[in-house]
């Protein structure tokens, strides 16, 4: 049998492939990620039991709350500052006197009455102060915790923990500033102000300015939380947290003895394996394992899903199972996209699996199109990479070139991959590839690829692809009508001699 030639593919993805005239070898001024850390990291939710919903932000670096390493929980009702800015048209700046030196300040907010007590939202869009200074306003008219959305026209997706800008500043932090005070991006701040708001709602019938009536602030800790590089071109952000260490470990347990060494120059597209149409190899001394779960996974990995699906939208019935990857020294990735002839996926899910011992020891995620500046990932236990191959309309995204720098030193990576498609698996994927792979662990046996490359090549991409699913259900069918067929027989012939009537003996 003729193995599957790239010549299946449109003209369209033959243009992809090709495209990719950046290499790792290129020199280029990478944005380096991820920036945020655990501690600094918290988290407003709102909602009730059945429907929760959230936004991340950076807390400060200033002020004894740092102290507590972001280990703080408030729950109280979000209140719009007067002025929004917290400074307005103000220019009356108190006399030196009258104000603490190095933070001056415009005085308590007008609606101070509507904050004391609450978590006040402030943007900092053209008031002229620290974020000391408006910690200073917030705290000074009762606020129980202060919320500033970053209205930086240039970088409105960027969080970052604020610092005090002075000498003067951190001492009056230290000793007066005792809220919880954070940053969260522009699309944060329009998705809290607009959470009650309904399509259609007259602006009298809104109330508290779209925000919900009561919010539960705190620190993230070990929770999952975003942080944005890139808002398009290609859609790109971290989530922290996604996978915890023991589920790692996990990932790892259950791919351990089943790796297999990539080979990119033939595909394999059952398992995502796709070659170019000149059989250049792009996966160097990489191994894989694709561990078909569907619906036979266990609680846990079920569990796992449930969280993506929660944290980044996506239904996890568009999930693929994981494709786990293992790098030793020397192993790379050249630039390349993740498509698929047949189906590709609209975004990848990448989730590093292990730290590496130092923080030159290669192996960084790298996106050398992306809008403004190329972006580069460190590896991070737990870390997921979450880039979306197709724009807003549904295109192919050529700014989602990436590739995965070489390890230089001798260690080990491990990394965990999903695919998300623009619709639920087919049944074969979900229950009978994994039914087939459940015997080995969830590799599937050799036999299947070969099946399904032949029925491709016979029949087509597309309708190959149709008809593989069909074998695939139908010879479950017939299995299971065999294995029912076998136990009738095996009963009925047991019946008749249960029944049997007995003989009389002879005298």
């Amino acid at each position: 049998m003729k193995s599957i030639q790239f010549a299946f593919f449109s003209a369209a993805l033959l243009h992809v492939a090709n495209s990719a005239a950046v290499s790792l070898k290129t020199n280029l001024d990478y944005k380096t990620f991820p920036v945020r850390k655990n501690e600094e990291a918290a988290v407003v939710e709102w909602g009730n039991s059945a429907i929760i919903s959230a936004l991340d932000g950076a807390v400060a670096s200033f002020g004894p709350q740092t102290s507590l390493g972001a280990f703080f929980e408030v729950e109280t009702a979000p209140v719009l500052a007067s002025p929004i800015n917290g400074r307005g048209a103000k220019l009356n700046i108190p006399a030196e006197e009258e104000q603490v030196v190095g933070v001056p300040y415009p005085g308590p907010l007008d609606n101070k009455e509507d904050v004391d007590g609450n978590m006040v939202v402030i943007t900092n869009e053209g008031s002229q102060m620290s974020a000391v200074a408006m910690a200073r306003v917030a705290k000074e008219s009762g606020a129980a915790a202060l919320m500033i959305v970053n209205m930086d026209r240039n970088n409105p997706d960027a969080i970052t923990s604020l610092k005090a800008e002075t000498e003067e500043e951190k001492k009056y932090a230290e000793e007066n500033i005792d809220i919880p005070v954070f940053m969260v991006s522009l699309a944060s701040g329009n998705l809290i102000t607009s959470a009650t708001y309904e399509e259609g709602m007259e602006e009298r019938d809104i109330v508290n300015n779209g925000m919900p009536d009561r919010v539960r602030l705190y620190g993230a800790g070990d929770r999952p939380f975003f942080e944005d590089a890139v808002s398009k071109d290609p859609v790109l952000y971290l989530i922290h947290n996604l996978l915890s260490e023991e589920e790692c470990a996990m990932l790892l347990s259950l791919a351990e003895g089943k790796f297999t060494k990539i080979d990119d120059t033939i595909s394999n597209l059952l398992e995502n394996t796709v070659a170019d149409e000149d059989r250049k190899r792009k996966a160097f001394d990489i191994e894989k394992v694709m561990l078909w779960k569907g619906q036979l996974d266990g609680h846990a990995n079920k569990q796992i899903d449930e969280r993506i699906e929660q944290v980044t939208g996506y239904p996890k019935d568009q999930f693929s199972d994981w494709q786990i990857m293992k790098y030793t020294k020397g192993s790379k990735y050249e630039m390349h996209y993740d498509f698929h002839p047949i189906d590709s996926p609209v975004a990848t899910i990448t989730v590093f699996l292990n730290d590496l011992e130092s923080n030159d020891s290669g192996g960084e995620y790298v996106y050398p199109k992306a809008d403004k500046q190329p972006i580069m990932v460190k590896p991070k236990i737990g870390l997921a990479v979450v880039h979306h191959n197709t724009d807003f309309e549904g295109n192919f995204d050529y700014s989602s070139l990436h590739g995965e720098r070489p390890l230089v030193r001798d260690e080990v990576k491990y990394i965990a991959k999903k695919f998300v498609y623009a619709a639920p698996l087919s049944p074969s994927k979900r229950f009978v590839l994994p039914l087939l792979a459940f015997p080995s662990g969830g590799k599937l046996p050799r036999w299947v690829i070969t099946l399904h490359d032949y029925i491709i090549v016979k029949f087509g991409l597309e309708t190959g692809g149709i008809y593989f699913d069909k074998v695939c259900v139908m010879g479950l069918v017939f299995l299971l009508f065999g294995i029912v067929s076998a136990v009738s027989s095996l009963f009925r012939e047991k019946k008749p001699a249960a029944n049997m009537p007995k003989t009389k003996k002879k005298d």
